[in-house]
């Protein structure tokens, strides 16, 4: 964890890498690749969740301590809805099995549950930092 003041520059930069992510999800999701599209909407909420830690000054160098850190500083002091969590967790793990699990794919209702999920959390850090900082992020 290092301390960081983002400038809103960095920021939109951050929701905009998000908000990519989730349009190839749902590219790949039209197209029939559940896996990859799994794998964009897990990237599309670690972008938006590392965007919502950089306004408290914090950055992370794994997706374990990201999460951890977005869990106890945003869901446990109940910014985020409790079962965000959840949703997070499961999205990592699709998109651990989706691009390194050989053996096992991803069907096309994983995947869309994947997809509405980013979306909602998307566009809530979005909302989250909308209240904090008085810019804009909604594309």
């Amino acid at each position: 964890m290092s301390g960081y003041e983002p400038t809103p520059d960095a920021l939109k930069a951050m929701i905009k890498k998000a908000e990519e992510k989730l349009e190839v999800a749902k590219n790949d999701f039209e197209s029939g690749y559940f896996g990859d599209a799994a794998s964009r909407a897990y990237y599309a909420v670690f972008h938006a969740i590392s965007a919502v830690l950089a306004v408290k000054g914090l950055t992370f160098t794994s997706h374990a301590q990201t999460i951890g850190a977005f869990n106890r500083e945003f869901i446990k002091e109940k910014i985020f809805p409790h079962d965000t969590y959840r949703k997070i967790q499961r999205l990592f793990d699709d998109r651990q099995m989706a691009d390194y699990d050989w053996h096992l794919t991803l069907n096309k209702e994983l995947a869309e549950q994947d997809i509405i999920d980013a979306k909602w959390l998307v566009n809530a850090c979005c909302n989250y930092l909308e209240d904090c900082t008085g810019l804009s992020f909604k594309s």
